[in-house]
């Protein structure tokens, strides 16, 4: 990894003004990323980065995460083809999130279920609790397929 990041700086102007790139990650060192697609703006995944991912990111322009659940690296698309190639990398006034505009290879698949986005439920008011509904039900690849049956 050759790129290494400063810490940030305690000068909010400078901070949110000033050019050098110093993300804020949180506690558990990972920063929150926000990815859409590059060509229609729609939301495909929010996912955390650590340093290592970050770094990875803008060394490669693909898109590296951190898997909070795997507890490990994670190249998005590794495994099914569907590799995110980094078209512009943005961050907030105060560098605590990243956004990833993508354009994404192989089957134009984000979500580990097939789908375009992660973002393919609508929750809805039914009486006094909440219900998800699918509104979009297209699978681009098959899961099984591609990473085994669970």
């Amino acid at each position: 990894m050759t790129i290494s990041f400063q810490a940030p700086s305690k000068d909010k102007a400078e901070l949110e003004s000033g050019p050098a790139f110093t993300p804020r990650f949180d506690a558990n060192g990972l920063i929150t990323a926000v990815v859409t697609d590059a060509g229609d703006g729609e939301l495909l995944m929010v996912a955390h980065m650590n340093d290592e991912a970050l770094a990875l990111t803008i060394e490669t322009g693909i898109a590296h995460y951190y898997s909070r659940s795997r507890g490990k690296l994670w190249k998005k698309g590794e495994t099914s083809g569907n590799l995110q190639s980094v078209i512009e990398l943005r961050t907030d006034c105060d560098q605590d999130a990243i956004w990833l505009k993508v354009k994404v290879a192989g089957h134009d698949a984000t979500c580990h279920t097939g789908r375009r986005s992660c973002f393919y439920r609508t929750i809805e008011k039914d009486g006094d609790t909440a219900k998800v509904v699918v509104v979009d039900d297209k699978i681009h690849f098959h899961p099984d397929e591609i990473y085994g049956k669970n």
